[in-house]
C-alpha cells in the first residue's frame, strides 16, 4: 500500500491536471510540473530570449531561488522589492515592469475551472498580469487550487491576504489578529481584485501547475 504523502501526491496531482486541463480550454499555455525544480527549467528556457524579466513581488517566484541564475544569464532584472531603493524607484521599476518582455508571478488562487484570482493593493502586479509584457510566467503551487471562485474569494480574505499583511509588516487589522475585518485601513492591501477567465487577447500568459505547495 501506497504511503500517505505518495496519497497526497497522487489526489493533489489529480488536481493539477485537471486545472491545466481547464487552463488550456481557457485558452492559456498551461504545463504540469511535478516538482518546483521543472518549473525553475521551464522558465529558464523561457527566459533565453528577454532581455528584461519583471518580477511580481511573489513569494512563490522567490521560493525558486531563479534570480541569480537569471542574473547570469545576462538578463536584466526589474525587481522593486530590490534593498535600497527609495520609493521612487521603487515606483519607476513597477512602471517599467508592464512593458518587460517577461514578467514572473504566481497567482492568489488558481480554479479547477480555470481561472486565475488576484488581489493587489497597488495593481502593478494584476495590470502586469493583463497586458504589457511581451510573456507572463505564473507559477501557482497546488496549495493555490480552490474549486470555484467563491472559494478563491475566500482562500485571499482568509489566509493569502492575512499572511501577506503580517509579511509586509502593514498596520492593518488582519496583520494584527490574522482574520479579514474588510478594513477602512490606509494600508489596506485588499484594494484591487482580477478574475482572469481566458487568456487576454494580446497577452502570451503560462501557467505553470506545480504539485508542491509554493508560496501564500
Amino acid at each position: 500500500m501506497s504511503s500517505a504523502k505518495e496519497l497526497l501526491n497522487w489526489t493533489f496531482e489529480q488536481k493539477c491536471k485537471k486545472a491545466v486541463q481547464a487552463l488550456k480550454k481557457n485558452g492559456f499555455t498551461a504545463v504540469y510540473c511535478k516538482t518546483k525544480n521543472e518549473a525553475v527549467e521551464y522558465i529558464i528556457n523561457e527566459a533565453k530570449e528577454a532581455s528584461t524579466i519583471g518580477f511580481g513581488g511573489s513569494m512563490t517566484i522567490a521560493e525558486l531561488k531563479i534570480a541569480d541564475t537569471l542574473r547570469e544569464m545576462g538578463k536584466e532584472l526589474l525587481n522593486h522589492n530590490a534593498p535600497g531603493l527609495s520609493p521612487e524607484e521603487k515606483i519607476a521599476i513597477r512602471r517599467r515592469q508592464l512593458t518587460c518582455d517577461l514578467f514572473l508571478t504566481s497567482t492568489n488562487a488558481l480554479t479547477l475551472t480555470g481561472c486565475l484570482v488576484n488581489t493587489d493593493g497597488t495593481g502593478n502586479r494584476v495590470a502586469s498580469m493583463v497586458f504589457g509584457p511581451k510573456k507572463v510566467i505564473v507559477v501557482a503551487g497546488r496549495n493555490k487550487l480552490v474549486a470555484d471562485l467563491d472559494e478563491a474569494f475566500k482562500r485571499i480574505k482568509t489566509y493569502a491576504a492575512p499572511t501577506n499583511a503580517k509579511r509586509l509588516q502593514y498596520a492593518t487589522p488582519c496583520a494584527s489578529t490574522g482574520f479579514c475585518e474588510d478594513c477602512k485601513s490606509p494600508n489596506r492591501i485588499c484594494r484591487i481584485t482580477t478574475i482572469i477567465e481566458r487568456k487576454p487577447t494580446l497577452t502570451d500568459i503560462h501557467v505553470l501547475v506545480v504539485n508542491e505547495d509554493l508560496g501564500f
